[in-house]
């Protein structure tokens, strides 16, 4: 029996649907922020993500089934990773379309953010280039086993909560360069915001992490 053009469509968007179902929760969303930064297991996420293990459990088995997220077990223990860089690029298209298109968005952004930082951030090009140069220093302000995943080749890895006690052990005669899990990471806002109340020219990332993996720069890992 062939199958008719109409249907074909239809079957086609019920499948788009099952993703577009799946990406329609804040929780599922930020798990895959979390898993964007390297693997992690469901004990590990639910920690991270300050919810229950039966709860992390549901929202990854739904982004599985959409093919968003792969597993792999070790042992009784079940690790979870983002099914590839296509998947941070969706984050990223559907992070800049709520910006341009809902007005909650922005108002959100303008009022816990642009009042941090309101100076324009640096591309992930010219971070590149500057790199290479050695015209900067690069701090990964994210928790030391998201550095240990992958990080800027370069980036001396500082969690906030150590940026005060660090600094005063740190020759920084550069323009400094902080960045952390994305663009709306707050780990980097108040990072620039310590540097440069110590005197220090800083400045951020224009994303972060995943974002600068996913368009194939070059990144280290511990």
């Amino acid at each position: 029996m062939t199958m008719s053009s109409n249907s074909f469509k239809q079957d086609l968007f019920v499948q788009f649907g099952h993703v577009a179902k799946a990406l329609g929760s804040g929780k599922r969303l930020e798990l895959l922020e979390f898993l964007a930064q390297g693997e992690r297991s469901v004990e590990a996420l639910a920690n991270v993500a300050g919810l229950s293990m039966t709860n992390v459990s549901h929202h990854l088995q739904q982004l599985r089934r959409a093919g968003l997220v792969e597993a792999r077990k070790d042992g009784l223990r079940v690790f979870y990773r983002v099914g590839g860089d296509d998947v941070v690029q969706l984050l990223s298209d559907l992070r800049r379309v709520a910006e341009r298109r809902v007005g909650e968005v922005d108002r959100l952004v303008r009022t816990y953010l642009t009042v941090k930082d309101d100076l324009e951030p640096i591309s992930r090009q010219e971070l590149l280039v500057r790199v290479r140069d050695g015209l900067v220093a690069v701090l990964d302000v994210r928790p030391a086993e998201e550095y240990a995943s992958g990080h800027v080749p370069g980036a001396v890895n500082v969690p906030l909560a150590d940026l005060e006690r660090r600094l005063a052990e740190m020759d920084i005669d550069r323009e400094v360069v902080a960045y952390c899990r994305g663009p709306h990471c707050i780990l980097a806002f108040e990072a620039v915001q310590k540097l440069r109340a110590r005197g220090l020219s800083a400045r951020r990332m224009e994303d972060g992490f995943p974002e600068w993996k996913a368009h194939g720069l070059p990144v280290e890992t511990d």
